[in-house]
């Protein structure tokens, strides 16, 4: 328990700190991939959202389970709060309200990673389908 307690926040803001930094990483790549793209030049429509759909799923993946590591910081938290009051023998109910304060940090910084990944999630994917859209109205006039 000792171990747990003492890199608890370590791991899971390590977690979170690299979940965030993949995140803002592909973010970033998409953003300026999608302003440089020159989807004239792609002749088949499922080759071109194959290219602006690359690594999206790892931007949804981070935004869905960054709660979830930060709800599991949380509860190692509240369990490691519960042991240490068990050995000492005394209810002190300050100590309880700071370790169980402390323990629901994590799962603050797991929906604070979350948002903004969903957030970039949603808009790169109305990119896609702008991009996409443009790519059939461009088909179907040289077609004609």
């Amino acid at each position: 328990m000792e171990l747990l307690k003492a890199y608890l926040d370590y791991a899971v803001f390590g977690i979170l700190g690299l979940m965030g930094f993949i995140a803002l990483w592909v973010t970033l790549q998409r953003i300026f991939y999608y302003r440089s793209v020159k989807w004239q030049d792609f002749q088949h429509a499922e080759h071109l959202n194959i290219a602006l759909t690359k690594h999206l799923t790892t931007l949804s993946i981070v935004g869905a389970n960054a709660p979830y590591v930060g709800l599991l910081g949380t509860v190692l938290g509240i369990l490691i709060t519960f042991y240490d009051l068990g050995q000492g023998q005394n209810l002190d109910t300050g100590a309880i309200m700071l370790g169980l304060a402390l323990a629901l940090k994590a799962t603050a910084a797991g929906i604070a990673i979350a948002i903004p990944s969903i957030m970039a999630y949603n808009g790169l994917v109305r990119k896609v389908d702008v991009i996409n859209a443009q790519f059939r109205a461009m088909k179907t006039d040289t077609n004609q």
